[in-house]
């Protein structure tokens, strides 16, 4: 990480040349394993594959949080035909709480309206305070649990919070 502030950070779509920094990025944050789906060890080609995948995908918008160079965070918006716009983040660790998440947020946000989408939903874990915290002071709202969901590979069961925020 640098010392440099948030307002540092741009964010802009994803481009092919990303593609190896993204997947580090993404590695990254699995291996904290609190954060997001993925946990560590990552399969790196088959992860870069299926980005590549989604920058092809007319169905798929991809973000990045760019720190002069630097990828610290990533959003992926899926619009569904039926209307609905599935986000997924991750910010890198030294930059949370740092406006980054924010900022993806704002451009999703207004990605997922150009696209057509009627609603942005997501699931986010019940102990990441924080996200639940930033999506709730954009309008996103709880509207249900998945109760002992996820296996994890410690063979945990983990339940996910659902949020949606509506668009029209």
């Amino acid at each position: 990480m640098t010392g440099a502030p948030a307002a540092a950070v741009t964010v802009r779509p994803a481009r092919e040349e990303d593609l190896d920094a993204l997947v580090e990025l993404y590695a990254a944050v699995a291996a904290e394993g609190r954060w997001i789906g993925a946990e560590a060890p990552v399969d790196r080609e088959r992860r870069r594959q299926r980005f590549a995948e989604q920058l092809q995908s007319d169905s798929t918008v991809m973000l990045l949080a760019d720190a002069g160079g630097q990828l610290v965070g990533q959003l992926g918006l899926f619009v569904a035909g039926y209307g609905v716009a599935d986000l997924g983040m991750l910010v890198a660790e030294g930059w949370r709480r740092r406006g980054v998440g924010s900022a993806l947020l704002t451009a999703g946000i207004d990605r997922a309206r150009q696209a057509g989408a009627h609603k942005v939903a997501l699931q986010v874990w019940p102990h990441n305070h924080a996200a639940i915290a930033l999506y709730e002071r954009f309008g996103f709202q709880v509207e249900g649990r998945l109760r002992r969901h996820y296996r994890r590979r410690s063979g945990e069961l983990w339940d996910a919070i659902l949020m949606g925020l509506p668009l029209d």
